[in-house]
C-alpha cells in the first residue's frame, strides 16, 4: 500500500470569526471529491479555529461548531485560510493577535499556505508574503497594499500561485484557487472530474481578470458563446481571430471588444489558454508523441508547445508528462507562478 493511501494530504481550513460560510466550504467540496484509480481519497480535509472545539461566529444568522483546535494545524500538509470579516487589528494595523500568533506557531515550516480573498491579511501579518505577489479581493486591494506596503498586490487576477504560498480573490476566486491546486498536485484529468462534479468551469487561468465588465450580456446584444464553443471543437486546426468573428457575424473589432467584456481576457489568450490545457490533458492520459500531442493540442510543432508550456507551467512537456505519471505532482510539480 503506498503513503497516499495510509496518509493522504492533509488540508487543514482555519475556520476563524467572521467567516463567510460559502468561503469556508470551498475546500472541503474541492479537496474533498478527488480520488484515485482505486477508489482512495487524495486528500483529508479538515476545520480548526484558534481556540478548542466549540462555536465559530459567522456573517450570516448562524455560528458554526468546529470539531478541532488549533493544534490539529501541525499536521497539515496545506493551510487553506478563508476570509472574515472580523479580523480586527489585522485588518487595521497589520498585527496578529495574541491568540491567531499562537494559533499559526503550530504551522510546520514547508507547510503548503493558501488564503481566499481577505483570508490573505492572516497570511500577510504573519509575514508569509512578505516581497511576494498576491491576490485579494479587487475591492479591498488598495487597502491590502496600504497595510501591507511590503507585499506585491495583484487586483485584477483570480489568483497568485507563488508556489508554497497561494492567495485568490473572492468568493468564486477560491473556487479557481482549490482546483488549481488539485490540477497542479494530480493533473488535470481529476481537477476536471472535479469540476464536473461541482458544475464549475474546469478552469479559469490565475491571471484571468476578476471583474469583467459585461458577465451577464445584454439580452439585446450578440454573445462570444458560438464562437468559443466552436473553436473549442477545432483547437487542432489553425484558427484565425476574424474566423471566430464571422461565428457571430461580427466585425474583428466589436468582437475582440466584446469577447474581452464577456471573458476578461483576449481572444488570442484564451486560444493559448485552451491548447495548453488540451496539451497537458494529451501528456497525461495519452502515450501520443510529443510532437503529436503539439499538433493535437493546435500548437503546430513541438518547440512551439515547449515555449508555450515553459511560459504557463514552468516546464517542459517531458518533464510534465514525467511528474504526473510517475504520481509525483505536489513534490515536483510546485514551481509555477501563475499571475497576469
Amino acid at each position: 500500500m503506498d503513503r497516499t493511501a495510509l496518509h493522504p494530504h492533509r488540508v487543514v481550513v482555519l475556520a476563524l470569526d467572521g467567516l463567510l460560510p460559502f468561503e469556508l466550504g470551498i475546500p472541503h467540496r474541492i479537496f474533498g471529491r478527488p480520488k484515485d484509480a482505486e477508489g482512495r481519497h487524495l486528500y483529508e480535509v479538515l476545520t480548526c479555529s484558534i481556540r478548542p472545539p466549540g462555536p465559530v461566529e459567522t456573517d450570516a444568522d448562524f455560528h458554526i461548531h468546529v470539531p478541532h483546535g488549533p493544534e490539529v494545524l501541525a499536521t497539515a500538509d496545506t493551510v487553506v485560510v478563508p476570509a472574515s470579516y472580523e479580523l480586527g487589528p489585522v485588518f487595521d494595523e497589520g498585527v496578529l493577535t495574541d491568540e491567531l500568533a499562537a494559533a499559526l506557531a503550530h504551522i510546520r515550516p514547508g507547510t503548503r499556505l493558501a488564503a481566499i480573498c481577505t483570508g490573505g491579511y492572516v497570511l500577510a501579518a504573519a509575514g508569509y508574503l512578505d516581497g511576494r505577489p498576491a491576490a485579494t479581493h479587487w475591492a479591498d486591494a488598495e487597502r491590502f497594499q496600504r497595510v501591507f506596503p511590503r507585499i506585491k498586490v495583484d487586483a485584477d487576477v483570480l489568483f497568485v500561485d507563488d508556489g508554497d504560498v497561494l492567495t485568490s480573490a473572492g468568493v468564486a476566486a477560491g473556487i479557481d484557487l482549490c482546483l488549481h491546486i488539485v490540477r497542479r498536485d494530480h493533473g488535470t484529468a481529476i481537477a476536471n472530474e472535479v469540476a464536473r462534479r461541482t458544475v464549475v468551469p474546469p478552469h479559469r487561468d490565475g491571471g484571468q481578470a476578476q471583474y469583467i465588465h459585461r458577465p451577464v450580456p445584454d439580452p439585446q446584444l450578440a454573445t462570444t458563446t458560438a464562437a468559443r464553443a466552436w473553436a473549442l471543437g477545432r483547437l487542432h486546426e489553425p484558427i484565425q481571430l476574424r474566423d471566430m468573428a464571422e461565428q457571430e457575424s461580427m466585425s474583428v473589432r466589436t468582437f475582440t471588444r466584446r469577447f474581452r467584456e464577456e471573458v476578461g481576457i483576449s481572444p488570442g489568450q484564451w486560444l493559448t489558454q485552451q491548447r495548453v490545457e488540451r496539451a497537458r490533458h494529451l501528456l497525461e492520459s495519452t502515450d501520443l508523441s510529443v510532437d503529436q500531442v503539439a499538433r493535437d493540442a493546435g500548437f503546430g510543432t513541438a518547440q512551439s508547445m515547449r515555449q508555450h508550456l515553459q511560459a504557463a507551467l514552468g516546464v517542459t512537456p517531458t518533464a510534465y508528462r514525467r511528474t504526473f505519471r510517475s504520481g509525483g505532482g505536489a513534490e515536483r510539480y510546485c514551481g509555477v507562478g501563475v499571475t497576469r
